[in-house]
């Protein structure tokens, strides 16, 4: 697909899931033992599940992130390693513990405690030299919970652009509640960016999605000639949406599917829609892929185990053709 060494270079929090699936996996405190459907160790975190996603589809992924020297650190390496994933870039802290997710989900919702460990220990300054210029495009996940390094990944993706590469990224949850308009830096010098409508209407301040997706589109525009990034909303159930700032919106249907967990569908969605788009494809045709990826990949438990290959994935669109 490109020179490049890597098709993509991802550079986010790197963290396993512990998913307590049942179809009512609350707890009762009082030292009450409940019996659940089952209890998994699986890849966590946007940026890790997103970086599998992609590979499954087969792109070249390199990793950059940061682990604890311990069980689950050595847990996610291996996984991202056996995945085809690069983790060359990534560095071990010994003196934090990796981060953590447990997901309570009854298969149609979900309920998470994350500890941060090193989930906010990356510093992209410390990058290995020449990490950006290897890679085709860059992908940042996680936004919100990046820690000290938050601020210049601006500057990383100003750089990785100038350099004639593309760049993405994905804010999810904002667990502080600020939404704050520092996440607007690096709108503006990304190409994609891919929030879920909840995280969409925050960031614009609008409960419309659609109107919030062209705001979002608009100001990330301001100030370029490129016509600013596209904007890929996810919307769940509907489907998702794509804006740009010129005014163009296009929206494609959920793909049906019997969903076993949803943890890590809207990751599933970035590497599928990120595929299609690096490829060369239109809006439509990228949101489609996105969709069925997204779509696919909750048939079973935890975000990466039922992540569709491109072949896969290409069946399900053919089974969406009018």
């Amino acid at each position: 697909m490109t020179e490049a060494g890597f098709d993509i270079l991802v550079v986010g929090e790197i963290n396993p899931d512990i998913v307590v699936a049942d179809p009512d996996p609350a707890p009762v405190f009082g030292e009450v033992e409940r019996l659940v459907g089952s209890i998994g160790l699986t890849v966590g975190s946007s940026s890790a599940i997103f970086a599998c996603g992609a590979a499954r589809l087969g792109l070249r992924v390199a990793f950059a992130g940061v682990v604890g020297d311990d069980a689950l650190g050595r847990f996610m390496l291996d996984e991202l390693a056996s995945r085809g994933i690069d983790t060359a870039a990534c560095r071990v802290d010994p003196a934090r513990p990796t981060g953590a997710t447990v997901i309570l989900t009854s298969g149609a919702d979900r309920a998470m405690l994350t500890a941060l460990g090193t989930i906010d220990a990356l510093d992209v300054d410390a990058l290995p030299p020449g990490s950006v210029e290897r890679a085709r495009h860059l992908h940042s996940g996680a936004y919100f919970l990046q820690g000290p390094g938050r601020d210049r990944l601006p500057g990383l993706f100003a750089a990785a652009r100038t350099a004639g590469r593309t760049t993405s990224f994905d804010t999810n949850w904002d667990p502080s509640g600020r939404w704050g308009d520092d996440v607007l830096d690096l709108l503006r010098v990304a190409d994609v960016f891919l929030p879920n409508a909840a995280e969409a209407r925050r960031i614009a301040g609008t409960d419309d999605v659609e109107s919030a997706a062209l705001a979002l589109a608009r100001t990330g525009a301001a100030g370029r000639s490129d016509g600013g990034p596209t904007i890929a909303v996810k919307l769940g159930p509907d489907g998702a949406l794509a804006a740009r700032a010129d005014g163009t919106l296009v929206r494609v249907p959920a793909m049906p599917v019997d969903t076993v967990d949803t943890t890590g569908a809207g990751d599933s969605f970035d590497a599928g829609f990120l595929r299609a788009w690096l490829d060369g494809a239109d809006l439509r045709d990228a949101l489609e892929l996105g969709v069925v990826c997204g779509g696919l990949s909750t048939r079973a438990a935890g975000g990466v185990d039922a992540q569709p290959t491109l072949a896969e994935a290409r069946v399900a669109l053919a089974s969406r053709a009018p």
